[in-house]
């Protein structure tokens, strides 16, 4: 069998025969050797000037020299002269002075006979002092160091605050404290936090606590005291409860809030 040049002219006459040659592809199949051989010079051309661009490059830039800097070192250098008036000559410290005392000189008192007191000896009444025309002040005191002299500070005048008096605390007012929710839920909240004491269990001990305490202006549980006990152990559970109690509605006198008694029972009761 022979050889057939897929790319020449008899081949494509031999595929279009008796064919229409009109059609398009006779004329692609005829262009298909030119157009093969027109790619392949324009690959070749393209691969040869991208493997040869970088040295044209090169070849059309100057050279640039390398420039060579002369590094000096600093041991080499001379040591400049220094003059003798140049060098900073270390200051010693000074002591500091001794802290002055603000101090005034204590005179003892000494008891004479009234002809030997001079008149401006004599203490002032508080008329004289009024009518007087020298000015009265310790801003004047200036501190001394004197070897006897008493220190200042050791004879400041301790001012203390007068204790603040306790509000009163009412027992009626025009609105009372109120638990959130009323009553009701006072008794459910006593009833389901209170633990009975397990020695008054055991004694059979039972009974009604009535306690007393203070809603305070904002509505927390101040002081609480016991009327009428029962037994210790109920007593201090029902002071335990009563101090466990959340924030009232605080009670009011005049439209301002204020402190107030209120009593409250707490019964144990055994079943």
């Amino acid at each position: 069998m022979s050889k057939i040049d897929l790319t020449s002219l008899e081949w494509c006459e031999l595929i279009f025969k008796d064919r229409n040659k009109s059609y398009g592809a006779y004329k692609m199949r005829q262009d298909l050797g030119r157009r093969q051989t027109f790619a392949l010079i324009l690959v070749s051309v393209v691969a040869l000037v991208g493997f040869m661009l970088p040295r044209f490059i090169r070849m059309a830039l100057p050279e640039q020299k390398e420039e060579m800097v002369e590094v000096t070192q600093l041991s080499a250098l001379e040591e400049p002269e220094v003059k003798e008036e140049n060098i900073i000559k270390k200051v010693e410290p000074i002591a500091p002075p001794p802290a002055l005392k603000s101090t005034i000189k204590f005179t003892a008192p000494v008891i004479k006979k009234d002809e030997e007191v001079q008149d401006e000896d004599m203490m002032k009444s508080q008329d004289e002092l009024t009518e007087t025309k020298v000015q009265i002040s310790i801003a004047d005191v200036k501190g001394n160091d004197e070897l006897n002299g008493q220190d200042i500070a050791d004879l400041q005048e301790v001012i203390t605050q007068a204790p603040e008096e306790e509000e009163e605390v009412f027992t009626m007012v025009e609105q009372m404290p109120q638990f959130p929710g009323g009553n009701t839920e006072l008794l459910k909240y006593i009833s389901k936090n209170v633990r009975y004491p397990a020695i008054a269990q055991e004694n059979g001990i039972e009974g009604r606590v009535i306690v007393r305490f203070v809603v305070e202006k904002d509505g927390t549980i101040g002081e609480v005291q016991v009327v009428k006990g029962v037994d210790a152990s109920l007593d201090k559970e029902a002071v335990r409860v009563v101090k466990t109690l959340p924030q009232w509605v605080p009670g009011k006198q005049n439209g301002r809030s204020v402190r107030v008694w209120f009593t409250l029972p707490v019964t144990f009761r055994l079943e």
